[in-house]
This record gives structure tokens, C-alpha cells and sequence, in this order.
């Protein structure tokens, strides 16, 4: 599973270093919302929310805005009410793509999503088509310079996550699901900073994606990233950070 920091990393620093923070404070808190409708307001028992709550306050989303969503999505308030879809598809250079949406609209964003497919080289494919290469999974990254290898090792086999990677660009740590929160708060306990928790789409397997083919797939995930009613984009590709830097 190694090489899944490559795109979350550079993912991460590049939602905190841009400018339209208004775009991505709505996503925040749509997901916040979405994530209350569907497995109640309460974080402690919502894997889910507690991840997304601590997301958008770690990017300055102030705490009454972010009531108000969990509020919305569990009724306590009014407001839209969105819908959570995926989408699926495939890029260029034929790596498996899926795409997280909210909408309140489903035709408007189906058909917006398959046009950003096609316009960039891309297919938006069936339900089912790609979804089975991917497995839900707690997933955090530590930056290399926060802990020396053996302690991350150590770190894993004391919480007893799934799985542990030392061979991406950060210390990859997974657990289950069920798992998820119980890391985190170790993680917050023992103040070791991490640069990604969340629960991630994981590759069961990845593939190389031709060097010729990394310019216009990442100008999909890209386009798709930008969409207002994408959440999430999830892809089995792996692509060197210096292609990415090109």
C-alpha cells in the first residue's frame, strides 16, 4: 500500500496553501453535514464527523459554523438537504478513479461530472465498475522528520493498527474503520503532529501511470477537486512527486 502519501500529501499542502479558502470551507462543512445526516451528530460515535470537525477546524473553520452543520445534518436546523453520491470512472492513462459528491441536484451533478471526464480525457463508467478496487480504511501520514522508523514501528505494533508504511514519501500508518478514532486520539495523546487522518478510499492495488499520461490526469482529479459538489477523489495510480512538481 505504499505510495498512497505521494498524492495525499501534496493534496493536503496544496488545500493549505490555496487561495479560494471560501470553496473549500463549503466543502468542509457540507461533508460535516453529510456526515451528521448520516451517522448522527454525535463525533464520539461518528468516525466520520469527528474526522471531518477536526478537518475544518484545523483549517480556521470557526466552531459555531461548524455546529451549525452537524446541526443540519441531524436535523436539529433546517437547511438543503444533499444527498451523498459516487461516481466512477476511469483517466487517461486508464488508472481507476472515484469521486465522492453532495449535491441537492443528483442530474445537474452527474451530468457536470461526466463532462469533466470527458473534456479531459477521461470516462465516467457504471456503478460497480471500479468501486471493488477500493477499500475504506483509517488512514494517517507522519512527516519522516517527526519520528525515526523504528519508533513508528513501534508506534504501530503499541496501537495495533493494520498495517505500517516506511517506504513513501511520509510514515504511512492504517487501520480499520472501526479503528479510526481510537488511533487518532492516541496519536493526539501522544502529541505526534500527523500531515493526513482521515478515512480514505485505499487502492488495493495501484499501477504506474505512464509519464505521458500524468499531465492530464491530474488535470482531471484537478477539475474534479474544484467541482462544488465533489468531496473527495480517490485514484489507484501511483506517479513520482516530480512528475507531480512538473
Amino acid at each position: 500500500m505504499s505510495g498512497h502519501s505521494k498524492w495525499a500529501t501534496i493534496k493536503h499542502k496544496k488545500a493549505v496553501t490555496d487561495a479560494r479558502r471560501g470553496k473549500m470551507f463549503t466543502k468542509l462543512l457540507k461533508e460535516i453535514t453529510v456526515s451528521a445526516r448520516m451517522g448522527g451528530g454525535d463525533p464520539k460515535g461518528n468516525p466520520r464527523l469527528r474526522s471531518a470537525i477536526l478537518e475544518a477546524r484545523a483549517n480556521s473553520v470557526p466552531n459555531d459554523t461548524i455546529d451549525r452543520a452537524v446541526k443540519k445534518g441531524s436535523g436539529e436546523l433546517g437547511g438543503a438537504a444533499f444527498e451523498e453520491l459516487v461516481y466512477e470512472g476511469y483517466g487517461p492513462g486508464g488508472c481507476a478513479i472515484l469521486v465522492e459528491a453532495a449535491t441537492d441536484n443528483r442530474n445537474r451533478t452527474a451530468g457536470e461530472v461526466r463532462h469533466l471526464f470527458t473534456k479531459n480525457g477521461g470516462n465516467l463508467a457504471e456503478a460497480g465498475a471500479v468501486s471493488w478496487m477500493f477499500t475504506r480504511r483509517g488512514y494517517f501520514a507522519i512527516d519522516r522528520e517527526a519520528l525515526a522508523e523504528d519508533a513508528v514501528m513501534e508506534l504501530g505494533l503499541d496501537l495495533g493498527v493494520d498495517d505500517v508504511s516506511t517506504d513513501g514519501e511520509a510514515y504511512e500508518i492504517y487501520t480499520s474503520v472501526e479503528d479510526f478514532l481510537r488511533v487518532q486520539e492516541e496519536l493526539a495523546q501522544r502529541k505526534i503532529p500527523t500531515l493526513v487522518g482521515e478515512l480514505a478510499m485505499i487502492p488495493q492495488t495501484s499501477m504506474d501511470l505512464p509519464s505521458d499520461k500524468v499531465r492530464s490526469t491530474m488535470r482531471l482529479i484537478e477539475a474534479l477537486e474544484d467541482h462544488d459538489d465533489v468531496q473527495k477523489v480517490w485514484g489507484n495510480f501511483e506517479v513520482a512527486p516530480e512528475a507531480l512538481d512538473s
